[in-house]
């Protein structure tokens, strides 16, 4: 796709072919995105930075977009994603950038930092804030006791089922469907999938217009969305994998910004956890969080500019 200007390449890393959309000159910033989303959601930043005298990159992420999407859901570990990202830097020819994530993407630049923080100048969180690792309990397993089988994670679990059910619904109308169900509610999926007439009840919001779906959609109808799924597939093994880290504190300059409409602030007690001091422990360079009234979870199209000037604004002094 070209969108004024923004540049597109394939690179190789880790052992797949990574497709990477970027503009501009300067120090890199590199731009992480979620599930179900592409580099495209950083569609805003990426102009807004590069002009502003940065190299903003953002790849589609292992199993996304026009990225490589190994078959085995045991290739989208942590340290595979992680690995992906560490060479991508490499790649650049850089031996430190600025990274922004937003949902997975920020899972992601969190475990980064706690991986490899000599890669990291500036970190700037989207919606999900640190989540310490808790030793007495496998994440996947809390979200079922918590939220029951339906809850997307724990749909998410059984390899192949909830591809099967995304594939009875168009992808135009199950895009709307996802991109518009994590403000305020989680997204919860019935075994027998999503009820009928759906694509009747959905109006676009203000951020998203019909092109910005087709685009997301002409993607995922040709990956389908299991690469993105086996991330979540993941979740009690990058548990086990990560025992070693288990206390660890991310030592990185770090700005962190949610929405007060977002399911991850109301989601397993992060709202306590982020306000009463457990978020600046863990994170103890955390410069500060921002809360942002009225808006939802895909913050970074919902509010391009502020977003993008907060991003800036923090990047800049390091």
């Amino acid at each position: 796709m070209e969108q004024e200007g923004i540049e597109h390449r394939t690179v190789e890393v880790n052992g797949i072919r990574m497709h990477v959309a970027e503009k501009g000159e300067g120090p890199v910033v590199l731009f992480l995105h979620g599930f179900p989303e592409l580099w495209y959601s950083w569609r805003h930043q990426i102009l807004f930075l590069a002009a502003r005298g940065f190299r903003a990159v953002a790849p589609d992420l292992r199993g996304f977009g026009d990225t490589e999407a190994p078959p085995d859901i045991a290739a989208y570990s942590i340290f595979h994603i992680v690995g992906d990202i560490v060479a991508l830097i490499d790649s650049l020819g850089q031996d430190q950038v600025s990274v922004v994530g937003h949902d997975w993407g920020a899972l992601v630049a969190w475990t980064l930092c706690a991986f490899r923080p000599d890669k990291v100048k500036a970190l700037v969180n989207l919606s999900v804030p640190y989540i310490p690792r808790n030793p007495a309990v496998r994440p996947v397993d809390s979200f079922r006791a918590t939220y029951g089988n339906d809850l997307y994670i724990s749909r998410f679990q059984e390899p192949g089922k909830v591809e099967a059910q995304f594939a009875q619904v168009d992808t135009t109308v199950l895009m709307k469907i996802l991109l518009t169900s994590f403000s305020p509610q989680a997204l919860f999926i019935p075994e027998k999938g999503f009820p009928g007439g759906l694509s009747e009840e959905l109006t676009l919001p203000y951020w998203l217009s019909e092109n910005d779906i087709n685009y997301f959609a002409s993607k995922f109808s040709k990956t389908g969305f299991s690469g993105g799924i086996n991330y979540y597939r993941n979740m009690n093994r990058n548990w086990e994998l990560t025992a070693p880290w288990t206390g660890i504190q991310i030592k990185v300059p770090t700005k962190f910004i949610l929405g007060d409409q977002d399911v991850a602030y109301h989601f397993m007690g992060l709202k306590d956890y982020i306000e009463t001091g457990g978020l600046k422990r863990d994170v103890p360079l955390l410069e500060d969080y921002v809360l942002m009234k009225g808006v939802g979870h895909f913050i970074n199209q919902e509010r391009p500019e502020e977003i993008s000037h907060y991003i800036y604004e923090f990047i800049k002094k390091f």
